[in-house]
């Protein structure tokens, strides 16, 4: 044999012992992983349910005094909840609500928190309900107060913004779950229904009737906490209900209240522009509304923001006689909110409800019959930011 043929057969015998060899080492590698993939599915399957919930989804810490879920707790963290479920239904005794109120707030804190009042959750959200204090429902140690953060739930903020249970219009033959998603306005309004029995298992535990009636449905009082909500006028009249008319009042401006142009000259400039304007004022309510009083900005940047920085003695909250001229608002559910010039006769100068971007005179009812929005009450024309 020649040596050149020899050393290749060496070389081949080598390559051959090298393959078996890597084979081998790859085989034992494979069955590790499978064994290890079988212990984790085996151990970890719960525990990774738990921990991969969306917010709106509540789970409860298994290492929590044994807990297991919402509806499935251990028994500390069923203490807790019947001690919470107790605050509320307090609050709600309290303030004259009925016992379907208590219902829907447990239902809606069973499904935002576990009933347990968190110090996290998404984004500044915190507490029973997950207020979140960049949504105006009060400061992070307000909210974490169970007390404080029931009666916002309840009644809301100053002036209906953020609204609370009982600025929902119908809010007591509403379904129960549409309730609750009309004041947490959550990303998953389908999921309130299925804690009504685990609710009402509480109730009963904790000695609290579902059936009783409501009175006045007022806040109740005391709290260092406690913002006050004036759901009357500052004038002494009686509000009105949604969807009733609007008539004018006679009330005059505070020696404040300075425009470049007089009420008449504004309401006649908001005439003009809804005769012949042209499409400029789309999403532009506040714009327009200072405009008309001569201003060529009013200096804050949404409606709902003008009318919670007017002084307190200037807002009518719910009332519907404004005297002509005065500044009407109205919660949309948006961010911005909506304001419009009132004209006087139950009309309004306002843009987009009928022409987008245009300006119409329409009568003031059809903000809350079109598009569904609540109405805050009125102010005078007071731009203190107008430039």
């Amino acid at each position: 044999m020649r040596a050149r043929d020899a050393a290749g057969l060496l070389l081949d015998a080598k390559g051959i012992v090298f393959k078996l060899k890597a084979a081998a080492v790859l085989s034992v590698v494979m069955v590790f992983c499978l064994l290890l993939l079988g212990l984790v599915a085996a151990m970890g399957g719960d525990a990774s349910a738990v921990g991969c919930g969306d917010r709106g989804r509540p789970g409860v810490d298994p290492g929590d005094e044994g807990g297991g879920g919402a509806q499935r707790p251990g028994e500390g963290i069923r203490k807790k909840q019947l001690a919470n479920a107790e605050i509320i239904d307090t609050v709600a005794k309290e303030g004259g609500l009925s016992g379907r109120a208590t219902l829907i707030a447990l239902m809606t804190a069973l499904q935002e928190s576990t009933l347990l009042n968190l110090d996290y959750g998404d984004r500044d959200s915190v507490g029973l309900f997950q207020q979140r204090p960049v949504a105006g429902w009060g400061t992070k140690e307000q909210i974490m107060q169970p007390k404080y953060a029931a009666k916002m739930f309840f009644w809301g903020g100053d002036d209906g913004d953020p609204p609370g249970l009982t600025d929902i219009r119908g809010w007591e033959s509403m379904k129960y779950g549409a309730a609750a998603q009309a004041v947490q306005r959550s990303a998953y309004p389908d999921l309130y229904d299925q804690h009504e029995d685990y609710a009402r298992e509480l109730a009963g535990e904790a000695k609290i009737d579902l059936n009783r009636g409501g009175t006045n449905g007022s806040p109740p009082g005391g709290g260092e906490s406690d913002k006050p909500r004036d759901k009357g006028c500052q004038d002494g009249g009686k509000p009105g209900e949604p969807g009733e008319p609007f008539h004018d009042g006679a009330a005059g401006w505070p020696p404040e209240v300075k425009n470049p142009r007089s009420t008449k000259e504004a309401i006649a400039a908001a005439r003009e522009e809804a005769r012949s304007g042209p499409k400029k004022w789309y999403q532009m309510c506040l714009a327009f509304t200072s405009v008309a009083y001569g201003w060529s900005s009013s200096g804050v940047p949404y409606a709902i923001d003008h009318y919670r920085e007017m002084p307190t003695s200037m807002k009518h909250d719910k009332d519907r006689n404004p005297p002509p001229g005065a500044l009407m608002y109205w919660d949309t559910g948006q961010r911005a909110g909506h304001v419009a010039v009132y004209l006087g006769g139950g009309e309004i100068a306002s843009n987009d409800i009928r022409r987008p971007g245009y300006i119409d005179v329409v009568p003031a009812t059809e903000i809350e019959s079109k598009w569904g929005a609540t109405y805050l009450g009125w102010a005078p024309p007071y731009f203190p930011k107008g430039g």
